[in-house]
């Protein structure tokens, strides 16, 4: 019985979202972001040098349509991507009104959200002083700290010697719709600061803000370091998702990475966490042990949390370039009948100005079903050719494109 491997590759934008022109960074529309065409145009000039050298090479997932996923996606040639492609590929739209992590899973698995997102304004302070002191309550604390749109490593800094004193969580926000609490893992207690996000999580859903995120860091306010701890407390999806269509078909699904957080675990039977390195190795393994008939979804974030958000480019490539070297064993140990299917949530582009995501459509390119192109899609489109593949009955909107 095949067997189908959905692995987010968190951020890998191609460009050319045809309502790019409605989302910003820093005031600027994300008209023109290109996430994997301007990382491989730097490359190219010689602006990405640090770690790395020359220009962009991902030869594996070139090989299986990645460089024309890109070309279809935005009419952008990346230097160097000019295999034949020997895979499944194209480009995939979201329509969801957002460009954040949940929407873009949620979509790709089946569900498109149909509702607006709360964002918090980008003010000093950013939240609703009763929220704060629901917070405060919750922590059994006298306070809180932060409030405000922030990143994370430098509000830490700004406010790790108070928080040490005092206890006081760090609540901070960006512009995405998220509500962020950071917190030492042993002055605070690890415990404690999943329990205060547990706990705030139904209130700040409630007023669709799509995910509270915990963010433990250990060490001295000299040298602190968030640790792998981190957890997304997300809304629930709106209706049953890919995830569920194939649990509720009796089938394994296993969640490598965040899929576990952004799905609630709904639909999901196991979940690995770790560095992306060591959710390589999971996904590595998942193709040597994975059930017959089952389902193994991924998701990839350093792309997105240590590179594109911090706006640096070698980083990306570096990470691309990893990435795409560790594929090639994975791809050797697929059996006849796999589908490995490769895609994106949103896009982050390095290049661009802010440190927002930016609005782009995401190449789709999968191994295991010959060579051939499918086109523009929606990302509802995935979910319901997954599980095409796997013999489960697809529900919502999408379309097999199998």
């Amino acid at each position: 019985m095949a067997r189908a491997f959905l692995i987010v590759m968190d951020s890998v934008g191609a460009g050319g979202a045809p309502d790019a022109d409605a989302f910003f960074n820093a005031g600027q529309p994300d008209t023109g972001a290109n996430t994997l065409g301007h990382i491989a145009e730097a490359c190219a000039a010689g602006r990405a040098e640090e770690g790395r050298s020359g220009p962009l090479r991902m030869p594996n997932l070139d090989r299986v349509g990645l460089g024309a996923a890109v070309r279809l996606a935005s009419g952008v040639s990346m230097p160097g991507f000019d295999a034949t492609p020997q895979g499944l590929w194209g480009a995939g739209t979201e329509i969801s009104k957002g460009k954040d992590t949940p929407s873009g899973h949620w979509e790709l698995a089946g569900v498109p959200v149909p509702w607006e997102w709360h964002y918090f304004p980008d003010t000093v302070p950013a939240f609703p002083e009763w929220l704060m002191k629901e917070v405060a309550r919750l922590a059994g604390t006298e306070g809180t700290l932060g409030n405000c749109h922030a990143s994370g490593v430098p509000i830490i800094a700004e406010h790790c010697e108070e928080h040490m004193r005092t206890g006081w969580p760090i609540c901070y926000t960006s512009a995405d719709s998220v509500f962020q609490i950071a917190a030492h893992e042993e002055r605070f207690g690890l415990e404690r600061l999943l329990k205060l996000c547990a706990d705030i999580a139904p209130t700040l859903h409630a007023m669709k803000v799509g995910r509270v995120i915990a963010r433990p860091f250990t060490g001295d306010c000299g040298n602190f370091r968030r640790t792998k701890n981190r957890r997304d407390f997300a809304i629930e999806p709106p209706s049953p998702t890919l995830c569920d269509w194939v649990h509720a078909a009796g089938r394994p699904v296993h969640a490598i990475g965040k899929i576990g957080d952004i799905f609630s675990m709904r639909g999901i039977d196991d979940v690995r966490k770790g560095t992306d390195a060591e959710l390589l190795e999971h996904l590595i393994e998942a193709a040597r042990q994975a059930e017959d008939g089952s389902l193994t979804f991924a998701n990839f974030v350093e792309f997105d949390s240590a590179y594109g958000h911090r706006r640096d480019v070698s980083g990306y490539a570096r990470a691309l370039e990893w990435f795409d070297a560790r594929v090639g064993d994975f791809l050797q140990l697929l059996r006849p009948g796999d589908l490995a299917l490769f895609t994106a949530d949103h896009g982050n582009d390095p290049t661009w100005i802010g440190t927002d995501h930016t609005r782009e459509r995401v190449p789709i390119v999968a191994s295991g079903l010959g060579a051939r192109e499918i086109g523009h899609v929606g990302f509802v489109d995935v979910g319901a050719s997954v599980a095409a593949h796997l013999g489960v009955a697809p529900q919502g909107p999408g379309r097999s494109f199998l």
